[in-house]
């Protein structure tokens, strides 16, 4: 199979798809790889070390749209792509669609088969190719936290972990999963007063187990939610639907409580948002107040440490591109029912549930 690995133009979008040494791993299966001139420098990895590796180096994101059965971003294609997309062709990333009405009809119109990384599971449900990320973000969260508490960055002026005789900060962080544990664990890390709050009494119960001594797990419900935002310092936003959009959890209202100069950390804006007041931010300016609280909402946080980020990504979508490309998608996800829970679009039909219910859309079951 032919594969295309494109440069990202998201703004400050250092990510690539692959690592050189994926790279060298598809070609020793017989495939050919295009990359994009220049895709992998954000990320540390010179046109130099693809071409080692065996890749045909192409001077446009257009000759890669026209030559290859598949195609790779991280991010989702962005409109000047749209044109670009044409019918059986594959397109594999991360495209969020719960939250993208513009790209649905696009990927729609193109007729190209689009497998989004975020809703590919594994038999017991978890979510592989959206792992890695979440746990970047999950960490990153506490780092952009603990910087913008700082007075000089519009924050209270408090350090994470306070020192001898003084309170730390009170971290809480909605929703225990991926995202939530390693923003948990690095709060904890840095001796923060962290509170967990999900819905899941089983999931709390194994959190209880494993989780430092400065964590808390708490049942949530809108009571205690409105309260312990209200008494926080630090919010970090981790809830997560898979493929759908992401429930909006703390109102203005809620935001409103806060005390001036408390930090919000919205890792869940690629999927819509969990805070009523979130929008969209980019590396080149993240962060916007409302009521004299800073939000963080960055899209893609995990670009901001492009080398780490590429690295795990490659680790967890490449088993995935060769099934692709020794087998076919279809007979790939014949296989795999979890992999086919990827394709969102196919044929110029939405076969995504959660994603339809986003947006009131009808939707097909593919039978394959």
């Amino acid at each position: 199979m032919k594969i295309g690995i494109l440069k990202e133009i998201k703004p400050q979008e250092n990510r690539v798809s692959m690592t050189p040494a994926g790279v060298e791993t598809a070609i020793s299966r017989g495939h050919e790889i295009m990359v994009e001139r220049n895709a992998g420098s954000g990320s540390g990895f010179p046109d130099q070390e693809y071409i080692a590796a065996g890749a045909v180096m192409v001077e446009s994101s257009e000759e890669i749209y026209s030559a290859c059965e598949m195609v790779m971003h991280v991010k989702e294609p962005l409109p000047s792509e749209y044109n670009l997309l044409r019918k059986g062709q594959i397109i594999f990333t991360y495209l969020h669609l719960a939250a993208d009405l513009p790209q649905i009809k696009a990927l729609m119109k193109s007729g190209c088969t689009a497998i989004a990384y975020e809703t590919v599971e594994t038999a017991d449900g978890k979510l592989p190719l959206l792992q890695p990320m979440s746990e970047v973000a999950g960490r990153m969260s506490i780092q952009e936290a603990a910087r913008l508490l700082e007075k000089t960055e519009g924050g209270s002026g408090i350090l994470m972990g306070g020192v001898t005789g003084v309170a730390p900060a009170r971290v809480v962080v909605i929703g225990g999963g991926i995202v939530g544990v390693n923003a948990a664990k690095m709060a904890c890390g840095l001796g923060a007063d962290v509170t967990i709050l999900d819905t899941n009494i089983e999931r709390l119960r194994y959190l209880g187990e494993i989780m430092p001594a400065n964590c808390k797990m708490i049942m949530s419900n809108p009571v205690i939610l409105r309260e312990q935002v209200k008494n926080a310092d630090v919010v970090i936003g981790a809830v997560l639907v898979a493929g759908a959009k992401a429930p909006g959890l703390v109102t203005r209202d809620m935001v409103s409580s806060m005390r001036k100069g408390s930090v919000m950390v919205d890792v869940a804006i690629d999927q819509g948002g969990c805070f009523e007041t979130s929008k969209p931010t980019t590396h080149a300016d993240p962060v916007f107040f409302i009521d004299g609280v800073a939000h963080y909402c960055v899209g893609n946080m995990p670009g901001a440490v492009p080398r780490t980020s590429t690295m795990a990504l490659t680790n967890a979508t490449l088993p995935y591109v060769l099934k692709i490309a020794d087998k076919g998608w279809k007979t790939a996800m014949k296989e795999d029912p979890g992999f086919l829970k990827g394709l969102n679009v196919y044929d110029g039909k939405l076969v995504s549930r959660p994603v339809a219910e986003a947006f009131e859309l009808s939707y097909e079951t593919v039978n394959l």
